[in-house]
């Protein structure tokens, strides 16, 4: 990991979570605060929570993100919300591209792109995610599928403070499976050099996670792989204890 890139930790809830899950989010809060040197620390919890945990974060150290939003400000779209609209909650960012939105609801390069630059359109981060099926990784095609996936969802423009990538092999989400650091390394290696090839000198700034099966126990060794700078959780964000000791894995 660059010394110069400060690693970011974001928790994906996914579809979990009730009002009585503010008490996990407070012990997140009451816990970041030995974590300051060493990583940022964002949590995305389902929309139903966003407001709660934005009035409960004012202090900043755990900011707070959404999962997805419409491309469009307003309009006629029943049941979706507007990234300005997790912007007026106080959300900083906002997750798009996640593989189980492309696969649930066949979200296309394109439109991922359409709401990253919603998200920018709001002043918010766009986490944009990629990654490989099964299928694809023992076809050889994953760095083809990565390089598709960036060129399709990357809206031009692209800075250190507007864009994070976050690379999720499919295959490894939630299934305890993770790839080898040394397959790990040559994804990230790969997805920094289309960055800096792109978007020149911000390209190297940008900050790329991992992401899939990321636990306590295993943290630290994928936070020590070049061009890692940071993770995207998905279960383990659920319980404060997995979450802090994540951060604490970092560099």
């Amino acid at each position: 990991m660059s010394d110069a890139i400060r690693p970011l930790i974001a928790g994906n809830w996914k579809m979990n979570g009730l009002k009585s899950s503010t008490g996990e989010f407070e012990a997140m809060l009451g816990g970041a605060g030995a974590l300051s040197g060493k990583a940022d620390l964002l949590v995305c919890p389902p929309a139903t929570l966003v407001a709660a945990f934005a009035g409960m974060a004012r202090d900043g150290m755990v900011a707070v993100g959404a999962q997805d939003c419409h491309p469009k400000p307003s309009g006629a779209h029943t049941g979706d919300l507007a990234a300005e609209m997790f912007r007026d909650l106080g959300a900083t960012a906002i997750i798009v591209g996640h593989s189980e939105r492309r696969a649930d609801h066949g979200e296309s390069d394109a439109l991922v792109r359409q709401k990253a630059e919603a998200a920018w359109r709001a002043g918010l981060t766009a986490i944009v995610c990629i990654g490989e099926t099964r299928q694809q990784r023992d076809s050889g095609k994953t760095l083809d599928i990565c390089k598709t996936q960036l060129a399709g969802s990357l809206p031009d423009g692209a800075t250190s403070t507007n864009l994070v990538v976050a690379y999720e092999p499919v295959w490894a989400i939630g299934t305890g499976l993770t790839p080898t650091t040394g397959d790990v390394e040559e994804v990230h290696r790969f997805i920094r050099g289309v960055l800096t090839d792109r978007f020149k000198e911000e390209g190297d700034r940008i900050r790329i996670l991992y992401g899939g099966s990321v636990k306590p126990s295993n943290a630290a060794e994928l936070m020590g792989v070049a061009n890692v700078n940071g993770a995207l959780v998905g279960g383990a964000s659920l319980k404060a204890a997995d979450f802090l000791a994540i951060a604490a894995g970092c560099p």
